[in-house]
């Protein structure tokens, strides 16, 4: 296969519709960080890839799932983002395939009726997932998170300062760890997107302290990203409810109405 096209204004199906640019794979200070976007829905693509480029990064886009897969093999990006629903090919069977040779970090999109999708995608090995609708600068947020996760992972331990690597938490049962992005519960791996983990990392490491939602918005966003603090809700519920299905008596974390939330290590 060939190298992506340049894009154009109708651009063929079965063919990437954007050039990247940024040379060879393996990372120099001056090399940009390359995105792969694979989507049937045009729109997005073009949106989600001028947004991008604006904040730096090269892109790659693809409108099908088959032309994806040989290209992310073939040449692999930084990052790459999923659709999930797209004809032929879906995300997760593109994920499957690619998780087979691959451990290129991929980010979900998903709607908001789509929240067993996540789950699996999660178990499958997507890095995290953003649900449409979604603004461009937390989906930003969430490359760079998890790209500089993926850097650290890549440097030898020997190339790595101390202080540049993270200790785990430890909270009774709890296990973090924030270089690898791990967590595990009295030893069962628990999957968790990134801002999960960052909203967990926040509790734990002040365990009996009451976070105010604005406290965990501050610890899993960045200061120029807005949501509504409804959405920590919704957060430490699937947080509940993921950690359940490896406790059934999971109760770690504590609601204090009209506070905020804590975390109990007993």
């Amino acid at each position: 296969m060939g190298e992506p096209q340049p894009s154009s204004p109708h651009p063929a199906d079965s063919a990437p519709v954007s050039r990247a640019s940024g040379g060879e794979r393996p990372a120099t200070p001056e090399r940009q960080q390359v995105i792969a976007l694979v989507d049937d829905d045009r729109n997005i693509l073009t949106t989600v890839s001028i947004g991008l480029q604006a904040e730096g990064f090269a892109t790659r886009v693809y409108a099908d799932a088959e032309t994806a897969l040989r290209a992310l093999l073939d040449n692999p990006p930084d990052l790459a983002i999923f659709d999930i629903k797209m004809p032929r090919m879906d995300g997760f069977r593109l994920l499957q395939e690619l998780r087979s040779q691959s451990r290129l970090p991929v980010i979900f999109l998903t709607s908001k009726d789509e929240e067993p999708d996540e789950a699996l995608g999660l178990a499958m090995g997507a890095d995290d997932y953003i649900t449409k609708p979604f603004s461009q600068r937390l989906l930003v947020a969430r490359i760079r998170a998890i790209l500089r996760r993926s850097e650290l992972a890549r440097t030898p331990p020997e190339e790595t300062p101390a202080t540049d690597v993270p200790e785990p938490v430890v909270r009774g049962r709890l296990r973090l760890d924030p270089a690898r992005h791990q967590v595990t519960w009295d030893g069962a791996q628990v999957s968790l997107t990134v801002t999960e983990f960052l909203i967990l990392e926040a509790l734990a490491l002040r365990p009996g302290v009451v976070k105010s939602r604005n406290q965990l918005m501050d610890a899993a966003y960045s200061e120029d990203v807005y949501v509504d603090d409804r959405t920590i809700d919704s957060h430490i519920k699937r947080l509940r409810r993921k950690f359940r299905a490896a406790d059934n008596e999971f109760s770690a974390i504590d609601t204090l109405y009209g506070a905020g939330y804590s975390f109990t290590d007993a």
